[in-house]
C-alpha cells in the first residue's frame, strides 16, 4: 500500500473509531508516523533474525518445509486479501500442501481495524488462527469497508468461529496483546524495512512481486539447491 492509500486509510477508519470496552483499538494509529522515517528495504535478511518472534507463528503449511515464505499483511489490505484469495490457493496445492514450502503469516496492521482482527485471530488460537485469518480474507468486504461501526458486524462474523459477546469484548480489550501486535509491526518496520503490504520474504530474500510467477521464480532454484 503506498504512503497516499495509508493515509486515506487511516482517514476512513479515523470515522469509525472501534472501541470496545476500556480499550481503543486507536492506539495503534498513534504509532504510524515511524512511517515517515522508514528506513530503506534490504534486499535480503537475516533469516534467524527474521524467524525471532514473541507471538506463536501463524502458519500455513508443514514446519519442516525447506522453504519459508514470511508474508507482512493488513487485515484491510486488499492487495493482501487478494493474494489470500487467488494466489495463495494455488500455491498451496503446488508447494505448500506438498511439503515443500510453508507460509508464515505476520500481522502488520495499517489501522485499527485491521489491528483489531488480527487480535480476534489471536484469540480463536491453535489452527483456528490461519483459518479465522483466512476467511476473514474472504469476506473483507463485508466488514472492513462498511460504513458505521463495524463491531456488530465483525462480531455476527466471529460468533462462526466460537466466540461469545463475552470471549469477544474480552479479546478487543487485551491490551497486552495490542502491543505485541504493534510490536511486531515496529520491528519489521525498524529491522527489516517492511513499509507496505503484503510484503514477502522467501528464505530471507524480499520478493518483489506477488503473482504466481514471481513465487515460482523465488522458490524453485531453493528446491533445486
Amino acid at each position: 500500500m503506498s504512503d497516499e492509500l495509508f493515509k486515506r486509510s487511516n482517514n476512513s477508519v479515523s470515522r469509525r473509531t472501534l472501541i470496545v470496552g476500556s480499550v481503543s483499538i486507536a492506539a495503534l494509529t498513534a504509532a504510524q508516523p515511524a512511517f515517515a522515517q522508514r528506513p530503506a528495504a534490504p534486499a535480503q535478511v537475516p533469516v534467524d533474525e527474521l524467524m525471532k518472534v514473541d507471538l506463536p507463528e501463524i502458519v500455513f503449511g508443514k514446519a519442516d518445509a525447506p522453504v519459508t515464505i514470511v508474508e507482512y499483511a493488513s487485515m484491510t489490505c486488499g492487495h493482501c486479501a487478494a493474494f489470500h484469495n487467488t494466489v495463495l490457493p494455488k500455491l498451496k496445492e503446488k508447494y505448500i500442501d506438498t511439503g515443500k514450502v510453508r507460509l508464515v503469516f505476520r500481522e502488520f496492521p495499517l489501522d485499527n481495524i485491521a489491528a483489531a482482527v488480527s487480535m480476534l485471530a489471536r484469540c480463536v488460537g491453535g489452527d483456528g488462527t490461519a483459518a479465522f485469518v483466512s476467511e476473514m480474507f474472504k469476506r473483507q468486504q463485508e466488514w472492513a469497508f462498511q460504513q458505521g461501526n463495524p463491531v456488530p458486524r465483525l462480531f455476527e462474523i466471529s460468533r462462526q468461529a466460537g466466540f461469545t459477546q463475552a470471549s469477544f469484548d474480552k479479546c478487543l480489550t487485551d491490551d497486552k496483546l495490542l502491543q505485541q501486535i504493534e510490536a511486531g509491526r515496529k520491528r519489521a518496520t525498524e529491522k527489516f524495512g517492511v513499509n507496505a503490504t503484503p510484503t514477502f520474504f522467501v528464505n530471507g530474500k524480499r520478493l518483489p512481486g506477488v503473482t504466481v510467477a514471481d513465487f515460482e521464480k523465488a522458490i524453485e532454484p531453493l528446491l533445486k539447491g
